[in-house]
């Protein structure tokens, strides 16, 4: 696949301040990076149709912001 092309589902979305929300102020700007997956994690990702980076990233940030309320709850 070409590495300038870049699927529309794949994209972030245009939001809405309205809509988007505060927790995710940061979310929509994007960096390409490459990190090694196990094949049937990415498979499995995958089987689920467009949109498995799109939700690879989500689990990764529902973990981080998991692990900073813990973080903060050990800092009180």
């Amino acid at each position: 696949m070409n590495k300038e092309y870049v699927p529309e589902w794949d994209q972030a979305s245009a939001r809405n301040e309205d809509s988007a929300p505060a927790k995710h102020a940061a979310s929509g700007v994007k960096q390409i990076v490459t990190i090694r997956l196990d094949v049937d994690m990415l498979e499995w990702f995958k089987s689920a149709g467009p949109g498995y980076q799109t939700r690879i990233n989500q689990v990764l940030r529902e973990y981080m912001e998991a692990n900073r309320v813990r973080a903060q709850g050990e800092q009180h």
